[in-house]
């Protein structure tokens, strides 16, 4: 049950620092220069090395957590017995079965993707002013735009199975309030998914905007 709890929260933990970083890099579409601003001014605070050493926990005790659980459910299960089946009903249930099915595939690529994306960008971050300009510069390459559009599509299909994952290791899933979950977990799922997958498409497609640094 431990371990069930500690996936849960580090996977809502992951999810909820996603929807703050779509809404700060979605600022580069509407407003550009106040898009630099917010990034100059995130990475001045003392707090942010904190955060991302708890962001890196997260992002790495996730993976291992559900491996370690998903190694005592098969043992427990007998190696003969196949995966689980939902019986529900519905337009969104062969997607959803579908995505857990696919869970470790899409785990895998995101973290393939963070390694690719904290590589380019934040290990040897741009400097003041710039941030729009270098990640555009990575998106002109086809692979990079490929990736960051796939990836984002792997969030929502991991989200698409995990939210409801989480809230019912949580204790949280109960039947009055089941249909308001799932339905606000896939809501959330398909939001995450489509913004990060559209966003770098409309970001190099954008009309060119005079940025802060240089112009």
């Amino acid at each position: 049950m431990i371990i069930g709890f500690w996936i849960a929260v580090t996977g809502l933990g992951l999810v909820l620092f996603l929807a703050v970083h779509l809404g700060g890099v979605g600022m580069a579409l509407l407003d550009p220069m106040g898009f630099e601003r917010f990034a100059t001014t995130l990475h001045q605070q003392a707090w942010l090395p904190w955060l991302e050493v708890a962001l890196l926990a997260a992002g790495l005790g996730h993976p291992l957590l559900s491996l370690q659980r998903a190694r005592a459910n098969r043992q427990a299960r007998g190696p003969a017995s196949g995966p689980l089946r939902s019986r529900r009903q519905g337009p969104w249930e062969p997607l959803a079965a579908m995505a857990a099915r696919l869970i470790p595939w899409s785990g895998s690529l995101l973290l393939l993707f963070l390694a690719v994306h904290l590589a380019q960008l934040r290990w040897h971050r741009p400097g003041d002013g710039a941030e729009l300009a270098a990640v555009l510069a990575v998106l002109q390459a086809p692979w990079c735009l490929a990736l960051y559009a796939v990836a984002g599509a792997a969030a929502g299909l991991h989200l698409l199975h995990g939210a409801e994952s989480a809230v019912r290791r949580l204790g949280l899933l109960e039947p009055a309030n089941a249909a308001a979950l799932r339905l606000g977990g896939r809501g959330l799922a398909l939001l995450l998914g489509a913004g990060f997958a559209l966003l770098p498409l409309a970001l190099v497609l954008r009309p060119a905007v005079p940025l802060l640094a240089g112009r």
